[in-house]
């Protein structure tokens, strides 16, 4: 935690404030008449389910609603200057020099175009606050005080050549290269597996304590929060119902809502039968590699998922977890191996697959925000798949877009009519789920897709798949470093390290009894609800070291 006291002076200040939405002037506000101090070098922290004002809150601490909102009363404060009230101009002045934001997509916020260092430097050289040269080698130090690899490298990658995980790092190196006074971190580890997210933890901590930098720490991970909050603030419908210093809510929520964020992932899916030798599989790789150039990524990957069962596949940033998906997809074509669906050999590239195959397996992505188009409206997105695989029009479609809105537990007459850009995170990822069920496939590749999610929707998305694999013999290779997730739904589990399958077999099995020393670092990087487990990390109680 951070070495602020109450004697601190007061940094940000947020009274009375209350923000609303454009196109929905009489529906309840996204904030209502929140207050809340930020002192100098303190971090608070910000908890709530999908949809509770989280990331409002955090952009109205630069003086900045999206596009659909506005402010409606109150102040925003910085170093006693209201942000609302002062020329936009100076409020831009502001970011990124005196206040910075690390959002929770990195993938959205990076331009394909340019080399990661051209990005990251960009603010510092154009600040004057050093020269291009110097501003390298400042990123350089960020890289490697990030734990991203090869350091003086990593920065000539563009944003497709890293994996999401380094790519969230890299954008934290971008915000803290100018060293502001106030960082608002949006769901900062939130696509990092959990033996990276320690290290990013530690990072974040370490850099936040030697710039002497103030926080607000946005996240749905009550355990991360208890790792880096002073204190923390519990959103719920855009209200704060609780505020306490981090220990005493932790031992002691007042609030129901609040205890009940505390009381999450209790669910397990019912367990299918163990599966049989030489039982139906639905989809089957054998000795698959693929890579991107003359770089391998995965190498040798074979597996086995029957029909109606979970296969998770957990592993570290970088593993090839995502580019397993895609060759599974056909958005990939492999170097190597061979891939079969319901006995048949799939082509390598989804250009040269049969209709009925490109419908049967369908991919639910990480990055929300960059897999819906934001010029379509929802019903647009999931009437596509719908009309496209099934030729519903007219009323059919408009039912059947109806229909996989409730299973999604999204309200059709509004969420229908919404673009990408209005919803928040949770909502846009269970548009992508819908999307994907339009097609009624047989097999789902669910990448990291409650990642986005706070642990009370996630936990319903679970449910939800729980169910349709029950009602439909669905199959899921489910792609996650969520253990919580892995536990409550997987049936088999494949743990994959720098490319390959490094531990295998039942769920049981694998995460209980690791036979491996990679796997056994997994489970013991899990954090758990106890604010001093960090610092029992980096004190050495546990071996999070990679060899980087």
């Amino acid at each position: 935690m951070s070495v602020s006291t109450s004697t601190d002076p007061v940094l940000l200040r947020i009274r009375d404030l209350t923000v609303r939405g454009h196109r929905s002037p009489t529906a309840s506000p996204l904030l209502d008449r929140i207050d809340l101090d930020v002192r100098e070098r303190e971090i608070i922290g910000v908890v709530g389910e999908s949809g509770a004002g989280k990331s409002t809150l955090g952009l109205a601490a630069l003086g900045y609603a999206r596009e659909g909102c506005r402010f409606t009363s109150g102040t925003v404060s910085f170093r006693g200057e209201d942000l609302l009230g002062a020329p936009r101009k100076y409020r831009r002045s502001l970011r990124s020099s005196e206040i910075a934001y690390v959002a929770q997509s990195a993938a959205a916020n990076f331009n394909p175009f340019y080399r990661l260092i051209s990005q990251v430097v960009e603010f510092q050289v154009q600040r004057g606050l050093a020269s291009r040269q110097q501003a390298r080698q400042n990123a350089i130090a960020l890289f490697r005080e990030l734990h991203l690899p090869d350091p003086k490298t990593f920065g000539s990658r563009f944003p497709h050549q890293v994996s999401g995980g380094q790519l969230q790092r890299a954008m934290t190196a971008m915000a803290m290269i100018c060293e502001p006074r106030l960082i608002v971190f949006d769901e900062p580890t939130t696509a990092l597996d959990v033996t990276t997210q320690v290290e990013v933890l530690i990072s974040i901590r370490e850099a936040v304590r030697r710039l002497g930098t103030a926080c607000i720490y946005i996240t749905h991970d009550l355990a991360v929060v208890s790792q880096m909050a002073d204190r923390i603030v519990v959103l719920k419908d855009g209200k704060a119902v609780e505020e306490q210093a981090t220990r005493s809510l932790i031992a002691n929520p007042r609030e129901e809502y609040t205890k009940s964020l505390w009381a999450v992932r209790t669910f397990r899916a019912p367990e299918n039968p163990p599966i049989e030798q030489g039982g139906e599989a639905v989809c089957s790789v054998r000795g698959l590699s693929a890579g991107y150039r003359k770089e391998p990524v995965i190498q040798d990957i074979t597996f086995d998922l029957g029909a109606g069962r979970t296969l998770a596949v957990v592993g570290e940033s970088g593993s090839g977890k995502s580019t397993l998906a895609r060759c599974i997809s056909g958005l990939l074509a492999p170097t190597q191996g061979e891939i079969r669906f319901e006995g048949q050999t799939l082509a390598a590239s989804c250009r040269d697959r049969v209709r009925a195959t490109l419908r049967d397996i369908q991919i639910v992505f990480q990055a929300s925000d960059i897999t819906l188009n934001p010029r379509h409206r929802v019903q647009e997105i999931i009437g596509r798949p719908l009309e496209f695989y099934h030729g519903l029009k007219g009323q059919e479609r408009r039912r059947g877009i109806a229909n996989l809105l409730e299973m999604v537990e999204l309200d059709a007459g509004y969420f229908g009519r919404r673009y990408p850009g209005e919803l928040s995170g949770g909502q846009r990822q269970r548009i992508g789920i819908a999307r994907a069920l339009a097609a009624r496939p047989k097999l789902i590749i669910c990448d990291e897709i409650i990642s986005a999610l706070d642990q009370l929707v996630g936990e319903g998305i679970l449910r939800l798949l729980s169910r349709l694999q029950r009602e439909g013999r669905l199959s899921y290779l489910f792609i996650t470093h969520d253990i919580a997730a892995v536990r409550a739904i997987a049936d088999e589990v494949i743990v994959m390290k720098d490319g390959r399958i490094v531990g295998r077999g039942p769920k049981a099995l694998v995460l209980d009894n690791p036979t491996d020393a990679y796997t056994r670092k997994l489970m013991e990087a899990v954090p758990a609800m106890d604010p001093d487990w960090l610092d029992g990390v980096e004190r050495g109680r546990l071996d999070i070291d990679k060899g980087r």
